[in-house]
């Protein structure tokens, strides 16, 4: 097979049948196909795109292009989850174990962070201890007796599609919908979940910025779960401003804790909640969303969804100390409060600057390779809708590096819009695709 001939055929527009996108596949698998070929065609797809059956295709392929993790041994309906990444987004802690608690086994092998969105295995990482390497054996026997795991997306798990990421994000074709969409479920499916929970977020602190693009990639997903025979759903929520207070490693996972202990703030609640409800329903417990919703809030406020979070820890080697304020967490050494320098409502408060001045703290990483500081990050007192006056407290900055208190300080400032009127209240929930 020539592959210059898909290259072309992709370029004019046309479908790829599904033999050429496993040959396509197994070349970027194997290194038999150069990279400038593979751009080539990332770049075809990005302006021509690809219809349902080819974008299936090519999930597939990818996620059969190396190791697949058998689960089918564990009762029940195995149910994984997958956020499209944001600001302040610690649900995943919150979420696994309310599930978990409520009898639905949860396998979650989950990325490290990059760019101004954080990742959920460097939060888990944190906490003192914890282990996130962890081999499929000791992955799977932890699913099956504490009913939850997170752990490191390691060893030959969908090989293709970490080149072809590597690739596209050095072509500028990241963007690409269909490429999106594949890689997600590429990784979901060779996990070995029997149901996908999506959560797609949108605003300016998310890889979609606006809502209809986001609807495209979550419809493209559900396909994609539904054609490979795993029930998906995705809840298309709110990133215009971050969620919850607390944006940095540790100081989510102290956010994430205080939520189990029903201590959270509204919107983390909320959106945990919800996103829990259905992983409920996905997985056979519930029916309807009341019911399910119903289930989840007493694990949470009885207790039973944060010892659940101690068994998950605990199973790997990981400890709180509940008897201090901070849980036992590594504190940033300075705290720097940010103040307002202007009177009115807070009509908008940019997610993206937020995130990448906590990247810039050391919160998040700018290359792969960067290290992170755990205990750096941004507690943010006053959100959208708030009043402010003149020298109120909208944010402190948690600081390790005395020399980045000015530009970072510079940077939240910007990040708040004050202006005279009441901004009209926003859902946080968008909409439910199934």
């Amino acid at each position: 097979m020539n592959f210059q001939d898909i290259i072309r055929k992709k370029r004019d527009g046309k479908s790829l049948d599904e033999i050429e996108i496993k040959y396509l596949v197994k070349g970027i698998s194997d290194g038999s196909l150069p990279d400038y070929q593979v751009s080539a065609w990332a770049m075809a797809v990005y302006f021509q795109g690809m219809d349902d059956r080819e974008t299936r295709d090519l999930a597939m392929a990818m996620a059969y292009s190396g190791d697949v993790v058998d689960l089918s041994f564990i009762p029940g309906i195995k149910v994984d989850k997958h956020s499209t990444g944001g600001v302040g987004d610690k649900t995943t802690l919150v979420v696994i174990p309310l599930v978990a608690a409520a009898g639905v086994p949860v396998a979650k092998m989950s990325g490290r962070g990059l760019g101004h969105t954080g990742g959920t295995v460097d939060k888990y990482a944190s906490i003192p201890g914890f282990q996130v390497e962890r081999g499929f054996t000791e992955f799977t026997n932890q699913v099956q007796q504490v009913g939850a795991a997170v752990i490191s997306q390691s060893g030959n798990l969908v090989p293709a599609d970490k080149k072809l990421y590597a690739i596209r994000d050095v072509t500028a074709t990241v963007e690409s919908i269909p490429l999106i969409a594949s890689s997600i479920m590429s990784k979901k499916i060779a996990s070995g979940a029997d149901s996908i929970l999506l959560d797609v977020k949108v605003g300016s602190g998310a890889f979609m910025n606006e809502q209809q693009e986001a609807e495209n990639l979550a419809r493209t997903m559900v396909e994609i779960g539904k054609r490979a025979g795993r029930q998906t759903i995705a809840v298309l929520s709110d990133m215009d401003q971050p969620l919850g207070r607390m944006v940095g490693n540790t100081l989510e996972v102290k956010e994430a804790v205080d939520c189990l202990r029903g201590q959270g703030p509204d919107d983390l609640l909320e959106l945990s909640v919800v996103l829990a409800s259905y992983m409920l329903i996905l997985g056979g417990k519930c029916s309807g969303l009341e019911e399910a919703s119903c289930c989840i809030k007493k694990l949470l406020y009885s207790g039973q969804g944060l010892a659940k979070f101690n068994e998950l820890v605990q199973a790997q080697g990981g400890s709180l100390n509940y008897n201090l304020e901070n849980y036992g967490l590594i504190e940033a050494t300075i705290k720097r409060k940010v103040l307002a320098d202007d009177q009115g409502f807070i009509s908008a408060l940019d997610a993206y600057r937020i995130g990448h001045t906590a990247m810039m703290l050391g919160a998040g990483r700018e290359r792969l390779e960067d290290r992170i500081d755990y205990a750096v990050g941004i507690e943010i007192l006053k959100k959208r809708g708030d009043f402010v006056y003149p020298g109120d407290v909208l944010a402190v900055l948690h600081i390790n590096d005395e020399n980045k208190i000015e530009t970072a300080s510079k940077e939240i400032l910007r990040a708040y819009t004050i202006t005279p009127n009441r901004p009209e209240n926003k859902p946080l929930i968008l909409d439910i695709i199934e």
